[in-house]
């Protein structure tokens, strides 16, 4: 740590120049004193003698996406240790609206980023000033992130407008293409103007086959809900990856499939598959092959989309972009696979078949195992809770429509990534 302070204070010194630095300046900054927004890299500095950086960052995380995870990235970039706090479900009601995702699952969903080191459950939706203490007390927080995005109280109020008044506050770039907002707007888009005509198991059909329901259009919906612009670049892929193959002697383990709605169930599966190797290697199928065997509707996220949610996950090695549905011999010999594997619960029942059994080459070859899967969540148990339930979504989504759209209308460029 020291070292890195006197490369700091050496670079003040430039072709044979010395600048002056002020006594007081460095005796804070080489304390691990130095406050924030002095210009010296994006990195945080602790307000405590040598010790860790601590940073914060809370939201509801429903209907958990790689937006999320990315401005997790993004927040544990700023200091050495992240923890984040994971609104109760009490707290999303009275200020938004009913969560689709109950906190235990959000909970699971959080600890799986692999950026993420500690997580408080039931975390107030605003930074009031006894929380605030609490934080920098009890848990030893320097700062607390949020996106560029507003984030209002029901009153009109910021909700961090005490952490930005105590000089704690930190502001990180908001990922642009996707909100939980929009995710399920992209469903609203199959129920809506049909709702008070269809019973709710006609509506998960008509939304699972797409019969007769509105089209998706670069405009948005009427309900202001708007398909996915999210722009895939190679530099973001490469964010979200490990960076490293497996080690000459290592067992790889394989899973495959959509991916779909990325969600707990999806994380818990991938724990026990990691559990029986050394790296996980996981095969995400592009969209034709999902919207063959689900529906023209699916899948909700896009294949890009998709293998970001699963790269964010800590239990994950590697990901095959666009994995065939069929799991071959050649891809078997390709990536050195020592096992694969299926969860019990799944959408489809595929494997259970005796002809067109996608995994009939690791069967024959004896590396096949199925496993019990931890979670009974599917993508559908998350479209089937929208669909019961879609009257109060679609009034949540209204009352987002009015700050999403002031905050792209009065949006400016934010550094960061």
């Amino acid at each position: 740590m020291v070292w890195e302070k006197e490369k700091i204070v050496g670079s003040c010194i430039i072709g044979g120049a010395t600048f002056a630095v002020g006594a007081s300046f460095l005796h804070l900054f080489l304390k691990g004193e130095l406050p924030l927004g002095l210009g010296l890299g994006t990195r945080l500095v602790s307000f405590r003698k040598q010790r860790p950086v601590r940073v914060y960052m809370d939201g509801c995380f429903d209907m958990m996406h790689y937006g999320h995870c990315n401005a997790l990235r993004q927040a544990r970039a700023l200091g050495d240790q992240l923890v984040v706090g994971v609104v109760s479900d009490e707290e999303i009601i009275a200020n938004k609206g009913p969560p689709v995702t109950p906190l235990h699952e959000r909970m699971v969903m959080v600890k799986a980023v692999k950026w993420v080191d500690e997580v408080i459950p039931d975390a107030p939706y605003a930074i009031t000033e006894e929380f605030m203490k609490r934080l920098f007390d009890e848990y030893q927080i320097d700062y607390i992130i949020h996106g560029d995005d507003p984030c209002v109280l029901p009153d009109g109020t910021d909700a961090y407008a005490a952490a930005k008044k105590a000089g704690r506050y930190k502001q990180i770039k908001r990922t642009e293409g996707v909100s939980s907002t929009d995710i399920v707007g992209r469903m609203l888009l199959c129920v809506r103007e049909r709702s008070n005509s269809q019973s709710h198991s006609s509506l998960q059909r008509q939304f699972s086959h797409g019969h007769n329901s509105p089209k998706f259009d670069d405009g948005g919906s009427s309900a202001g809900t708007r398909v996915s612009h999210f722009l895939p670049t190679s530099r973001r892929i490469v964010q979200f990856s490990n960076g490293k193959g497996p080690g000459p002697d290592a067992r790889i383990i394989y899973i495959d499939g959509a991916f779909d709605l990325f969600h707990a169930g999806h994380v818990e599966i991938l724990r026990r598959a990691r559990e029986l190797g050394d790296f996980l290697l996981v095969g995400i199928h592009n969209d034709q092959t999902v919207s063959a065997r689900s529906g023209a509707r699916h899948p909700i996220m896009n294949l890009h989309e998709r293998s970001l949610s699963v790269l964010a996950c800590r239990y994950v090695d590697e990901v095959i972009i666009g994995a065939p549905s069929e799991v071959s011999k050649d891809t078997i010999t390709t990536f050195d696979i020592s096992l694969v594997v299926h969860g019990t619960v799944a959408e489809s029942d595929d494997f259970q078949k005796e002809e067109g059994n996608p995994y009939a080459v690791p069967i024959s070859m004896g590396i096949f195992q199925i496993l019990e899967s931890p979670l009974d969540i599917t993508t559908s148990t998350i479209i089937k809770r929208i669909v019961a339930n879609h009257e109060a979504y679609q009034k949540r989504n209204l009352k987002k429509e009015a700050s999403e759209k002031k905050y792209y209308e009065q949006k400016s460029f934010v550094t960061g990534d």
